[in-house]
C-alpha cells in the first residue's frame, strides 16, 4: 500500500482531469522569462557551473508555475532559451544538455531520476509539474549519440538538438519535440533527419508543439494543424521583433486567426534583443497578450480558453482569401507607384493622397485592394498601399504574398518601410483585400505603441480585411500576410551533406 503522500499527486491530477472533462474551457498560462545569461565564452563550463545557472532560471520559472497552478492554471508554457539562454558555441552548450528519452518510456523523473542517467533539469521540471498538479512545458538541450556507421553524425560523435518537454501533472514525460528549422545563428545545433509532428491528449483537448522559426513553414506548422487536427498549439519562443509585420504578438495572433487555433506563445524577454510579446491568441484574438521593451521583467498571462475552438458557436468560417480582390475591376490610380524596402523586400507602393479613397498596388501575382476613409488627414503623416510577391531572407529564402496599408516613418517616400512604432491618424474605416495564390493568409492590425486592436477588425468570407467601427487608436499597419509554401527554395544548411 502507497503511503498517502504518494498517492496525493495521482488523486489531485485525477480530480483536476475530472474538471477539465466537465468543462468546455480550460486555464492556460503562459511565462515571459527575463532569462539570467551566461557568461559569453567558447570554452565549456564545469557541468556545475552548468547547473547552477539553470537553477537560476529555474527557480524563477518554478515561481510563475507554482502562481500559474494556485491561479488555476491547467498549463503553462515557458520561453524557448528560457532555462540556460543563446550565447553559446557548440561545444560551449554541451554542460547544458541531457539525454532527453522518447516519450514511450513512461518516465517520471521526479519520482525516477537516475534510470537515463543523470538529469537534473528533467528531475526538476517533472518535480515542478507533479508538485503543482500542472502541465509544464519547457525548451532545452537533448544531446543523442551517434558513431561512424551513420554518415551523418557530427565528427563529435554526438547530436544536439533545441527540444521542448512536456511533462503532465503526475510529472511524466508525455512530449518531446526537435526544433526542425534552426534560426541561422543556431549553430550549436543539429537539425533532425526528418520533421516531427508532436502532438498528445489531454482532458482538455489534443495539443501539438513546436518551436520559434518553426512557425513560418509548412512543417512542421501547417501538418501539426491542417493534418493532425489540434485544438491548441504550445509555441516555446525567442522571438526579436521586427516591424512592421513581424513583431511577436502581431504575427502570432494573426497566425491562430488565420490556422484557427488556440497558441499558447512564450517569448524570452530581452530588450536589447529586441525580444518581448507573449500571449494567449485564439482563432477570435487574442485572449491575453503583453508587449514591454521598456523593462526587464517578466511576466505571466492566464486566460481562459474554448478546450475545442471549432466547436465553439463563434468559430470563424474558412476564408476564400482571394475572392471580393479577384471578382472586382482595378481602381484608379495603380500606375502612381513607387519602390521601396522593407528590411530588403522590395514592396510597390502607392501614397494615399487624399482622406478617403480606393486602390490598387499590384506586384507578380499579387494585386492589393483598399477602400479607405481616414478621421483627418494629416500633413505630417504619410500612409501606402504596398504589395509584394517574392521570397524573403538571405539564407533561407520563403515566400511571402503580403498587402498592407501601412504608416511611413516621415513625409520622405523612401522612408516607406522601415520600422515605426507610433502614428496620430485614426480611420473611420478601411478594407483591404488581395489575389493571393493560398489559403494560408494571416490578418495584422497594429495600433500605435504596438498595441493590437481586439475585436475592432473582422475578416469577410471573401477575404476582406476590414475595421468594423473605424480604429479606436492610431493606425501602424494593416496587413494580410500570405504563405505560399510551395514556392519556397529547398533548405541550404539541412539539405547539404
Amino acid at each position: 500500500m502507497l503511503p498517502s503522500q504518494a498517492l496525493l499527486p495521482a488523486v489531485v491530477f485525477a480530480l483536476t482531469a475530472l474538471q477539465a472533462l466537465a468543462s468546455d474551457t480550460f486555464i492556460a498560462a503562459v511565462y515571459e522569462h527575463a532569462v539570467i545569461l551566461p557568461d559569453p565564452s567558447e570554452e565549456p563550463v564545469s557541468p556545475d557551473d552548468a547547473l547552477g545557472l539553470m537553477n537560476k532560471n529555474m527557480d524563477v520559472l518554478e515561481g510563475a508555475i507554482k502562481e500559474a497552478a494556485q491561479k488555476g492554471a491547467h498549463i503553462i508554457v515557458t520561453p524557448e532559451d528560457g532555462i540556460y539562454g543563446w550565447r553559446f558555441t557548440r561545444e560551449s552548450i554541451y554542460p547544458y544538455l541531457e539525454d532527453i528519452p522518447d516519450p514511450v518510456e513512461n518516465w517520471i523523473p521526479c519520482t525516477d531520476p537516475s534510470r537515463f542517467g543523470p538529469a537534473p533539469v528533467q528531475e526538476r521540471l517533472s518535480c515542478m509539474a507533479r508538485n503543482n498538479s500542472i502541465y509544464v512545458v519547457a525548451n532545452i538541450g537533448d544531446k543523442k549519440p551517434c558513431n561512424s556507421s551513420d554518415p551523418k553524425c557530427p565528427r563529435d560523435g554526438r547530436y544536439q538538438y533545441n527540444t521542448d518537454v512536456v511533462f503532465d501533472p503526475q510529472g511524466k514525460l508525455v512530449a518531446r519535440y526537435h526544433k526542425y528549422n534552426l534560426f541561422r545563428s543556431e549553430t550549436q545545433f543539429n537539425y533532425p533527419k526528418e520533421p516531427e509532428v508532436v502532438t498528445f491528449e489531454t482532458p482538455f483537448g489534443k495539443f501539438g508543439i513546436f518551436t520559434c522559426f518553426d512557425i513560418l513553414f509548412y512543417e512542421p506548422a501547417v501538418v501539426v494543424v491542417s493534418k493532425m487536427q489540434v485544438d491548441t498549439v504550445l509555441f516555446p519562443t525567442a522571438w526579436m521583433n521586427v516591424l512592421p509585420f513581424l513583431t511577436a504578438i502581431e504575427f502570432h495572433s494573426a497566425w491562430a486567426m488565420g490556422m484557427r487555433v488556440n497558441l499558447l506563445s512564450a517569448n524570452t524577454h530581452n530588450t536589447s534583443m529586441a525580444m518581448t510579446g507573449d500571449g494567449l491568441f485564439t482563432p477570435q484574438g487574442p485572449a491575453a497578450y503583453h508587449y514591454d521593451s521598456a523593462t526587464e521583467e517578466g511576466r505571466l498571462l492566464l486566460a481562459e480558453l474554448s478546450t475545442h475552438p471549432c466547436l465553439s458557436p463563434t468559430y470563424p468560417p474558412a476564408i476564400k482569401w482571394s475572392l471580393y480582390a479577384t471578382s472586382i475591376k482595378k481602381f484608379p490610380g495603380e500606375i502612381d507607384t513607387f519602390s521601396g524596402a522593407v528590411r530588403k523586400d522590395v514592396f510597390t507602393f502607392s501614397e494615399l493622397r487624399h482622406k478617403a479613397g480606393n486602390y490598387t498596388v499590384c506586384q507578380g501575382d499579387l494585386c492589393c485592394h483598399l477602400v479607405y476613409q481616414m478621421s483627418n488627414k494629416r500633413k505630417d503623416e504619410v500612409y501606402v498601399l504596398g504589395a509584394f510577391d517574392g521570397l524573403h531572407g538571405s539564407l533561407i529564402k520563403y515566400h511571402w504574398q503580403i498587402c498592407t496599408l501601412l504608416k511611413c516613418p516621415s513625409t520622405d517616400l523612401s522612408t516607406c518601410g522601415e520600422p515605426v512604432e507610433t502614428a496620430q491618424t485614426k480611420f473611420e474605416m478601411f478594407s483591404l483585400s488581395g489575389t493571393f495564390g493560398t489559403s494560408y493568409v494571416f490578418p495584422e492590425v497594429l495600433y500605435s505603441g504596438v498595441q493590437l486592436a481586439p475585436g475592432e477588425f473582422e475578416v469577410l468570407r471573401d477575404g476582406r480585411l476590414k475595421s468594423k467601427r473605424g480604429t479606436s487608436k492610431p493606425l501602424i499597419t494593416a496587413t494580410l500576410f500570405g504563405r505560399l509554401y510551395e514556392k519556397d527554395l529547398p533548405h541550404p544548411l539541412r539539405t547539404s551533406p
